[in-house]
């Protein structure tokens, strides 16, 4: 019997569901002079919708559902959710 040494995070590709973005009432947006690009918000997104470039944390608006879970989870309050246009 082996060990296993690595540890494993479920977590869904980005559009493993296909593109939700069309639907949402909500779409969250980053105060870049805010974030801290913790990637806290990538960590919980069930979408896969957020990335890192550089030190710019960034949103997929067409995968994004607008669920607020990045919202709700940020802990410097960088993620505001606001109505869609």
């Amino acid at each position: 019997m082996s060990v296993v040494e690595e540890c494993l995070i479920s977590k869904p590709s980005k559009g493993s569901a296909g593109k939700t973005g069309l639907w949402r009432t909500y779409k969250p947006v980053i105060k870049e002079n805010v974030c801290n690009a913790c990637m806290l918000c990538w960590l919980y997104c069930p979408e896969g919708a957020i990335s890192k470039r550089g030190e710019k944390v960034e949103i997929d608006y067409e995968y994004c559902k607008g669920c607020g879970i990045c919202s709700s989870v940020c802990a410097k309050k960088a993620i505001e959710m606001v109505l869609e246009a």
